[in-house]
């Protein structure tokens, strides 16, 4: 019976000898890719374990977030580009900086029929509806003039710019214009010493209106006269002066 026993427990530690034999056989090592040993390879011990589970392959990781002492990699700063060279302006010459172009000169322009109120009864019937009730036929105004400009190129300007209907004759032989109608009023319309008569500051130029040169401020005057000037304050004599 004892040696049974002891036949059966050498036969049981022979099994087990077997068995452990067996469990102590290597096993077979799997070839390793040489892309993912290089990939594992360059990262730091405690990032391998950030491997992606998706692909195998290591993930991309700043060094910042990682933990890495690697160096930073910075972009080259790009160099500054010189502004654009302006222009430099022409500065004006010294005696004109500042300074604006001076303004025309200007005179006062009036046209009158007033004394024709006073002799009606000589006025030509068929002009008796061209005269104003107060006797103007342009109130005063401004007109500007050029340096060298006359009285009759003032006159010319003033009628074309009111529309007011104005006619003249040349005379050579006194080198002037001679002032024949305005607003349809002519010489000899309301009797013999009627007609168109100018006067420059209250003077009565004895000369024609395109020799008489205008100065700033000039104020000139258009009259019509029923008796030589005397009736609007100026009067020929008779060497062909104008007193007045």
């Amino acid at each position: 019976m004892k040696k049974r026993r002891i036949i059966g427990a050498a036969a049981a530690l022979a099994v087990l000898f077997l068995l452990g034999g067996c469990m102590a056989r290597p096993q077979e090592q799997l070839p390793v890719h040489p892309q993912e040993n290089s990939a594992a390879d360059g990262l730091p011990a405690d990032s391998r374990g950030d491997l992606s589970a998706a692909d195998g392959s290591a993930s991309e990781q700043s060094p910042e977030l990682a933990g890495s002492d690697a160096p930073i990699r910075r972009e080259p700063e790009e160099e500054e580009k010189p502004a654009a060279e302006k222009t430099p302006e022409k500065a004006a010459p010294a005696g004109e900086q500042g300074q604006t172009q001076p303004a025309a000169p200007v005179c006062t322009l009036s046209i009158s029929c007033a004394s024709v109120l006073d002799h009606m009864d000589q006025l030509d019937g068929a002009k008796k509806d061209l005269i104003p009730a107060d006797g103007w036929l342009l109130p005063a105004v401004q007109v500007e003039f050029q340096a060298g400009e006359s009285v009759f190129d003032v006159l010319k300007r003033a009628c074309r710019d009111n529309k007011l209907h104005m006619e003249f004759s040349n005379t050579p032989v006194y080198h002037s214009a001679y002032i024949e109608g305005i607003g349809n009023l002519y010489e000899f319309d309301c009797g013999d010493g009627s007609g168109w008569m100018y006067s420059v500051n209250g003077q009565f130029p004895n000369y024609g209106c395109s020799q008489y040169s205008l100065n700033e401020g000039d104020t000139v005057a258009w009259v019509y006269t029923c008796d030589y000037g005397a009736d609007v304050g100026g009067q020929y004599t008779g060497s062909g002066e104008v007193q007045g």
